[in-house]
């Protein structure tokens, strides 16, 4: 049976997720979503994509970039990623980062397009009013993620009628915040706080003021990073109740931890594969053979990473999926039971993403490579750390403790042997063990190379594997600055 949704692929209704229509798709059967919302949920559809989340272009910028993971997968499969994103042999026409570019600024034409268009109307109903809220967030979603990639890029904040349009200089990094600032301003004031069970996954005030508290802490603006992350857990909208083994899990999707989480759906025919699910899982699958086939074994997690666990650390065995090579006899191989060894080829790295390792009972009903699964952009935990940061730099250092311990509390899973509490108000030894809880946390999640470089220790920490001051930003593509004719001039250094 089908239910009647547009975008919510968890409808608390008992219906199956992967019988129901997903973000991106528009069905006339629901009203309320606004004059434009066919169009806004085209954008949400455009979340999925390979250069925004879910394929080696995002995760290459995003992750592998960091002492915590790297491109994976083997030593012959996307060499030229490796050498780039992992050992800093930045090209600009280099892979991947012409897709990144491309891609984003798909969706900030569009979101121009969209509020250019509400702003014609006399009388905006509220639906409108929301979609308009919603394409301030994607306009901004999307300046954050370029800006923190490449630094200095042409600010186009209007409608694009031809390619021409776009042939615009570079904007100072300071006008490409403020107009992110602008957007996320307007997005809080008119998204809902919550959809209730109508448009499960779709943009709130909290995905809004949250992504506000990530823009203000890249920028280590302390006081409104604080401001912003208080915000959001003084609303009661979000907690942390869900165990965090079962964050990831399907059973986990849309959760009360869950902030921003793009939503997917499954499905048994390849061509409707990229219209209604997301290759997320299976970009980062294990790479294997037989049952063990279930993706491409990208974006891997490094030693580094399995080491900076604290001992008992449940975390651990939630966000690292080792792997052995198996030869001989296939009885060797092990059961597909959670925690247990994957057969995997000669891959690059330590250890696989269990963060995004699928329920065996969905892969045999509809396909190996997990094109269901959700992609959790902002989580609860993300938010109290970040108040948690903030407040430390801010001088409230028993608010921080405070703040860090309601993270710990929830990982230690109920075994009080294990993530002792931090008993500080050092600022300077509250700072590190923040930072250490961030990286374990969110490991293999988004931003811990935007971390290394916002804490001005990138070079410190990946100084070895070849990194510079200079590689902090991307070149801009060459094919960008070749069509420019001289107006798009290259970042230093490039």
């Amino acid at each position: 049976m089908m239910c009647a949704a547009v975008l919510l692929i968890a409808l608390h209704t008992g219906c199956d997720k992967l019988d129901q229509p997903p973000q991106g798709e528009w069905t006339p059967d629901v009203a309320g979503g606004g004059t434009f919302q066919s169009e806004i949920f085209a954008l949400y559809a455009q979340l999925r994509g390979m250069g925004i989340t879910s394929g080696p272009p995002a995760l290459a910028i995003h992750s592998f970039r960091s002492e915590d993971a790297q491109q994976g997968s083997t030593a012959a499969d996307g060499a030229d990623f490796s050498a780039m994103f992992d050992r800093f042999e930045y090209s600009a026409s280099g892979p991947g980062i012409q897709q990144y570019w491309t891609d984003h600024y798909t969706i900030i034409i569009a979101a121009n397009r969209i509020l250019h268009a509400i702003s014609e109307v006399e009388n905006p109903t509220e639906g409108d009013l929301i979609n308009k809220g919603e394409a301030h967030f994607f306009r901004a979603f999307a300046y954050f993620n370029l800006v923190r990639a490449f630094g200095e890029i042409p600010l186009i904040d209007f409608v694009v009628e031809n390619a021409a349009d776009t042939n615009v200089p570079k904007s100072p990094v300071a006008d490409i915040y403020a107009l992110i600032d602008a957007d996320l301003t307007e997005a809080t004031r008119l998204l809902p706080k919550t959809w209730g069970n109508r448009f499960v996954g779709r943009l709130t005030w909290g995905a809004a003021r949250s992504l506000h508290a990530r823009t203000f802490m890249m920028r280590n603006d302390w006081a409104n990073m604080f401001a912003a992350s208080m915000d959001v857990i003084n609303s009661g909208l979000y907690d942390l109740s869900t165990p965090f083994g079962r964050i990831f899990r399907e059973a986990g999707e849309n959760s009360r931890e869950s902030i921003f989480e793009i939503q997917a759906m499954g499905t048994a025919v390849p061509d409707d594969i990229y219209d209604f699910g997301a290759a997320f899982a299976r970009t980062q699958g294990v790479r294997g053979a037989g049952q063990w086939d279930l993706g491409w074994g990208w974006n891997m997690a490094t030693e580094a990473l399995g080491n900076a666990f604290e001992p008992g650390d449940p975390r651990r065995g939630y966000t690292l999926m080792y792997f052995v090579t198996v030869t001989g006899d296939p009885a060797t191989i092990p059961p597909n039971v959670w925690g247990e060894r994957p057969v995997a080829q000669d891959v690059v790295g330590a250890f696989f993403n269990q963060k995004v390792a699928t329920d065996p009972a969905m892969r045999a009903r509809f396909t190996p490579f997990g094109f269901w699964m959700n992609i959790r952009m902002i989580r609860f935990a993300d938010v109290v750390l970040m108040a948690a940061e903030s407040a430390n730099e801010l001088g409230r250092t028993e608010e921080a403790r405070d703040l860090l311990e309601q993270v710990r509390h929830r990982a230690r899973g109920g075994n009080i042997a294990v993530l002792p509490f931090r008993n500080t108000t050092d600022q300077a030894e509250l700072r590190n063990y923040i930072r250490h809880e961030r990286r374990i946390e969110l490991a293999m999640e988004w931003d811990r190379f935007y971390d290394l470089v916002r804490w001005g220790i990138a070079r410190e920490v990946l100084g070895s594997a070849g990194f510079e001051d200079r590689h902090a930003l991307l070149p801009i593509p060459q094919q960008e600055i070749d069509n420019s004719n001289g107006v798009l001039v290259q970042n230093p250094n490039f």
